[in-house]
């Protein structure tokens, strides 16, 4: 927590190079304001710890209260985190109103004093919005705007923003782009950099953008695709209801670990702790070992939607009815159990049931079945045991409905012809011969959307097993507490039909008193969902089927989609309403973002003509600023004398060297500022400088061309291409 002394220390620390800017003046206003958010500050954070630690103190309750209280200390918990990260700094800036009333200040989160003065308005708040949003063009009723740069909890930079005449008064900066072109020039570090104060107009309104359906947000690289997906999640949970974690809250999906790695930072600093974050491999259990699919016509095969409903089939060959009937002995009588019998316990499963959960119920309808047929005098808890103990009855159910495995039963349509040649009949003699693999189990990425499909419509194999030791578990602990009821009750002289104590005898008051927590229970997974709302980046490289593993989790179809046509290795000639309708989606909204904040003019010079030799109609964006730095074609042998200099020209700034296969870092190790990259993983980062090896390398066609484009607008100042001898420059 970095706090201020409002009385000892100014909340500026401008170099003297801006002594201009610290003219008191111009910075009075804010001194004053941040004094009083100092003491709101400290104030806030003592009456949330105190606040905290009774709610922690509560009784912890049941049911819905218990619920609630759990909520609360989250809630409390997130906002103390958020209060101590930052300090002064959670203050972006200041917007002052056209109609002469006085400065507003936008924040990471909204505050007030203890008189309710509002001192911090919420970035969300529709109030912020101009913060963002407005332009020359579009004032949005704005007199000026002021942005901070804070280093190390002081401010070390600001600029203005003056859209009336009147506005004019008291400002030191008046360049309207300038907060934002200074920050784009600035060091990258190994997280992404902290972007909230500096979000344009373009990206503002995409952030601000409704829930419902699905929305493209299209953009080549540098256009700030990834921080409009991070920014929406944020301000998604904060404006829609519909979206809190108790409806199911937000997944951000992203393209690799790396880039998880590289964004964590930023949900937390716009004071959301809320948003599930993950890759796709991470959905699915074999995920972590899966390798690529190495044959390019069983991954195109395997990207079908199609062949992923193959899994229905699959294990409906799994639940085929008796078609002869039986007898069934219980200790009174033989009954009856006919094919009609056996078939409609097996059409009682309710829809939607997992197939493993599912005999269960098959179970408890076959039972109902026979005890109607009972007509001894036994009484029918007996009838019940004594059925459940007819192991011909329990091993037929077993044969007709058996337990399954979701690893087994794709494994097996991969190493048995005849099983997928059943479960998928369009497939052609070839493609089943093509798809067939020695070990059903050598799991490649491609496989996991068939896994994923798998095990939802399995479920879980212990679930029965494990509802039937809680029910007993239960059932004992009731029989317990009954037995010391009466034993209290027995000593008491008392009306049982009102009062506490007569109480005691309601069964669900005594089920009330029966701790739950201790049943067994499954370890719940948290990104099976549902989510009420999924954001996608990198989403142009998704195949059909993988997008079935999205679909599964967000029935409301709810979906920011972020990605760049002209960044899909594997081509994407469709258009993205096209292919998000053919995987599934619909109600599709596409927004378009054409400026490349990011990439320097010098670099997207090299850029563009390589991926225009594969797709003349690439969507490049235009480059807004020139970093001065020419690109710097050389031989591989410079590697060492390139890195060497830069690291001792720049004190701060990370580079990255990415070469084909991992081609890049050899003889010496990777650092905190030096990064080794395929040019897959570096989809996503940016780095001051990029180092590329062998660019020629990377491959034919569109997936080498992706590649070398991607690479090189990695580069945020500086890009040098590397070549070996008897290799051409990339």
């Amino acid at each position: 927590m970095r706090l201020l002394s409002p009385l000892s220390t100014s909340a500026f620390d401008l170099p003297a190079a801006l002594d201009p800017k610290a003219d008191p003046a111009l910075t009075d206003g804010d001194e004053r304001h941040f004094a009083d958010l100092s003491a709101s500050l400290e104030q806030t954070i003592a009456e949330l710890s105190d606040q905290l630690a009774v709610t922690r103190k509560a009784p912890g309750g049941i049911g819905r209260g218990a619920m609630d209280r759990d909520a609360e200390i989250h809630r409390l918990t997130a906002r103390l985190r958020t209060l101590r990260r930052f300090g002064l700094d959670l203050c972006l800036g200041h917007i002052v109103p056209a109609d002469g009333s006085g400065p507003v200040y936008v924040g990471r989160l909204g505050l007030t004093d203890a008189t309710g003065r509002r001192l911090l308005l919420d970035w969300r708040s529709p109030a912020a919005e101009p913060f963002f949003a407005a332009t020359h063009g579009n004032p949005m009723g704005l007199a000026s705007r002021r942005r901070y740069r804070w280093t190390r909890g002081r401010i070390s930079d600001y600029w203005d923003e003056v859209f009336t005449a009147d506005g004019l008064e008291g400002r030191a900066a008046l360049d309207d782009q300038s907060a934002f072109i200074a920050s784009l020039g600035s060091n990258r570090s190994a997280r992404m950099r902290d972007v909230l104060a500096t979000i344009q107009a373009d990206q503002d309104e995409i952030i601000r953008a409704g829930s419902r359906g699905a929305l493209v947000v299209d953009g080549g690289p540098g256009t700030g695709k990834t921080v409009v997906a991070l920014h929406r999640s944020a301000y998604l949970l904060y404006s829609d209801p519909r979206l809190g974690h108790r409806r199911g809250g937000v997944l951000f999906v992203g393209p690799h670990q790396p880039y998880l790695s590289y964004v964590a930072d930023v949900l937390p600093s716009l004071g959301e702790e809320g948003v599930r974050t993950c890759t796709l491999r991470d959905l699915v259990a074999e995920g972590a070992a899966a390798v690529a699919e190495t044959d390019p016509e069983v991954a195109r095969l395997k990207a079908s939607a199609e062949l992923v409903k193959a899994i229905e089939p699959a294990v409906r060959l799994y639940e085929e009815p008796p078609t002869e009937g039986m007898t069934v002995s219980t200790h009174w009588s033989d009954l009856w159990l006919s094919a009609d019998d056996w078939a409609a316990a097996f059409e009682a499963v309710e829809p939607g049931t997992p197939h493993n959960e599912a005999r269960e119920q098959i179970l408890e309808e076959l039972l109902t079945l026979l005890m109607d047929k009972d007509d001894s005098e036994a009484a029918p808890h007996l009838v019940r045991r004594s059925l459940l103990q007819d192991q011909d009855l329990i091993r037929t159910l077993h044969r007709a409905w058996p337990m399954l495995d979701a690893a087994e039963l794709v494994a097996d349509l991969w190493s048995v012809p005849a099983y997928l040649r059943k479960c998928a009949p369009w497939l052609a003699p070839e493609d089943v011969r093509r798809l067939r693999r020695p070990d059903g189990q050598a799991w490649t990425v491609s496989d996991l959307p068939f896994l994923d499909a798998a095990r939802q419509r399995l479920g879980d194999p212990e679930a029965s097993r494990r509802k039937r030791r809680n029910e007993a578990a239960v059932a004992a602990e009731r029989a317990r507490r009954a037995d010391a009821i009466d034993s209290l009750l027995q000593n008491t002289v008392i009306d049982e039909s009102e009062g506490a104590l007569g109480m005691l005898h309601g069964r669900d008051l005594q089920d009330t008193l029966i701790d739950d927590s201790a049943l067994d229970g499954a370890a719940s997974d948290p990104l099976a969902g549902p989510f009420a709302h999924v954001v996608v980046d990198e989403a142009q490289e998704l195949t059909d089927a993988e997008w079935q593993m999205l679909l599964l989790r967000c029935p409301s179809r709810s979906f920011t989609i972020v990605g760049d046509r002209a960044q899909a290795r594997h081509g994407f000639t469709e258009s993205w309403g096209e292919r998000l309708e053919r995987a599934g989606l619909d109600r599709i909204t596409v927004a378009s973002l054409s400026v490349n904040y990011r990439t320097p003019e010098e670099v997207m010079a090299q850029a563009e003509p390589a991926i225009r030799a594969a797709l003349p109609d690439a969507n490049v964006p235009t480059s807004i600023r020139s970093s001065g730095i020419p690109v710097v074609h050389g031989p591989v042998t410079d590697l060492d004398a390139v890195l060497d200099g830069w690291l001792a020209e720049h004190a701060e700034g990370t580079a990255c060297v990415i070469g084909a296969g991992g081609a890049g870092l050899a003889a010496r190790q990777e650092t905190a500022r030096v990064r080794s990259l395929t040019p897959e993983l570096s989809k996503g980062l940016e780095f001051d400088l990029v180092v590329l090896i062998d660019p020629d390398s990377f491959g034919g066609g569109i997936e080498g061309a992706v590649d070398r484009y991607v690479a090189m607008t990695r580069a945020t100042r500086q890009l040098v291409v590397l070549t070996s001898a008897g290799r051409s420059e990339g």
